[in-house]
């Protein structure tokens, strides 16, 4: 490089850290969760408090879903179809800041979130085989009506920091939704299966899905209607086997 353009893109470099500086001191970042002043040095949008304060899903828990597991047979996984090996989440939604936490990224348009949920969604356990196995990541699709309301896709920005995380590909354009759903929240269980069933599909140029062991990836799993319906897609058009990672999970009936 010249001398000229060194110099130049020094300059560049001290301007750049002026500008962050001067807006930090203008507007001084602040916890996308509480709100509060981040501390100096405090990487990230959520303060350290605030990721203290997840109530991690505790042990012993089942070595196939990954539901804390108080006495075998696992409930949990009688929801799962047979070609699913096996699930994984950071987190109770119920209690502790894992919710609010899902909401700044779904609702508070904090979507550099993503990268910190993808962080600790990374570090999971699974069992070895899925480690040997995996071929691709792939998200929960949103309806085009849904992701032009919301501007992007929350479950996509999780998959896009975990593939880079993993080192793994993404795949965006092998599942798509056949029709808009309502939202699960606030429906029943028997409800959400009526409501997802049928709502996704494989596109037909899709080849690189036979054979492989896909890792579908959402933000929060409830009673599994939403990645099931994924994985029966997915099944149908191909993938040999499939497992889920989520950053939330909701409590089952019978959790203490």
């Amino acid at each position: 490089m010249a001398v000229g353009g060194a110099r130049g893109a020094a300059l560049g470099d001290r301007l750049a850290r002026v500008a962050r500086l001067a807006l930090d001191f203008a507007l001084p970042p602040a916890c996308a969760v509480c709100e509060r002043l981040l501390d100096a040095g405090e990487p990230g949008m959520v303060c350290g408090r605030c990721w203290s304060r997840l109530a991690l899903l505790p042990f012993p828990q089942c070595p196939r879903c990954g539901h804390p597991l108080l006495r075998p047979p696992c409930r949990w996984c009688a929801l799962l179809p047979d070609y699913v090996r096996a699930v994984r989440s950071v987190c109770w939604m119920h209690e502790g800041t894992g919710g609010a936490i899902v909401h700044a990224l779904k609702y508070g348009a904090w979507h550099g979130v993503a990268i910190e949920m993808a962080d600790r969604m990374g570090r999971l356990g699974w069992p070895a085989d899925v480690l040997a196995e995996r071929s691709a990541v792939v998200p929960v699709p949103l309806s085009e009506s849904r992701a032009r309301e919301r501007g992007f896709n929350q479950s996509e920005r999780l998959a896009r920091a975990l593939a880079g995380r993993w080192n793994v590909p993404l795949w965006l354009a092998v599942l798509e939704r056949s029709r808009a759903t309502d939202t699960q929240t606030r429906l029943t269980p028997e409800e959400r299966l009526a409501n997802v069933s049928g709502a996704f599909r494989v596109r037909a140029d899709a080849q690189q899905l036979r054979s492989a062991h896909v890792v579908l990836v959402d933000d929060v799993v409830t009673t599994a209607a939403t990645l099931n319906a994924c994985a029966a897609a997915l099944h149908a058009g191909g993938a040999r086997i499939l497992s889920y990672v989520t950053f939330g999970r909701a409590p089952a009936a019978g959790d203490r």
